[in-house]
């Protein structure tokens, strides 16, 4: 197996791209945007609200106290339209309407030409960390996200074809008032894919239909009904 790395042109590419649409999303034009350090992105940014097309894609559910959420996802296997492409997907907590992200994922970066592959955890607005383990194609994982109290939270995500799990722990001041499984752009250009499934999401331990998550559209992109926590996220 391989070991990834990161391309950084592409990185510092969406760190710039990601600088100006935190500052469109985050609120009035007095509101300062959160700094970004070059050579690297923030690959889940606040999603203050969306109308028609946005930079996530999946669904949203909103309210209080909403402290833990897991799930499972496949990583498809996509096609390179242009060296900009670069797509996450994730769950987590926060980010609607909150100037916090606590969240996992995965994300396909096609700066090189090719499709390229890693895992990662963020606690947004602090920048990525990403795990040194491989991540291909086809590969399953599950994630969940967990706030124990306190400001403490519980990050995992595992993926369970290659068969290597990563768990952190973290601190942070945020709100818990959304929580999201979706698929998000930072350049705002996908690659193609024909199907990004995501099963079993559940939150506060009942399923996420449970909660009334809002269906939001990126990109090329929409998804399917959500059922028992399961939806597909395929071309629209």
């Amino acid at each position: 197996m391989h070991k990834f790395r990161t391309a950084a042109p592409a990185r510092a590419a969406a760190a710039a791209l990601l600088a100006l649409s935190c500052a469109s999303l985050a609120g009035p034009a007095s509101a300062v945007a959160p700094s970004v350090e070059f050579g690297t992105a923030h690959y889940a940014h606040p999603l203050a609200g969306f109308s028609g097309d946005s930079n996530w894609g999946g669904y949203v559910a909103r309210g209080s106290d909403l402290t833990d959420i897991s799930g499972s996802w496949t990583m498809p296997q996509v096609t390179c339209n242009s060296t900009n492409d670069l797509y996450a997907p994730w769950i987590g907590i926060d980010g609607y309407g909150s100037q916090t992200v606590e969240q996992t994922g995965v994300q396909v970066d096609c700066s090189s030409g090719s499709p390229e592959y890693s895992a990662w955890y963020e606690m947004y607005p602090a920048a990525p960390v990403y795990y040194d383990e491989s991540v291909d194609a086809g590969d399953a994982f599950t994630a969940s996200v967990v706030d124990n109290g306190g400001g403490a939270y519980t990050l995992e995500l595992s993926d369970t074809t290659k068969g290597w799990s990563k768990t952190t722990q973290k601190s942070l001041s945020a709100d818990d008032a959304s929580a999201e499984a979706v698929i998000e752009s930072p350049t705002g250009s996908y690659p193609s894919f024909d199907e990004q499934d995501f099963s079993g999401i559940t939150v506060n331990g009942q399923s996420f239909d449970a909660y009334g998550p809002e269906a939001i559209d990126s990109g090329q992109y929409t998804e399917t009904a959500l059922d028992g926590g399961s939806f597909s996220i395929i071309p629209g």
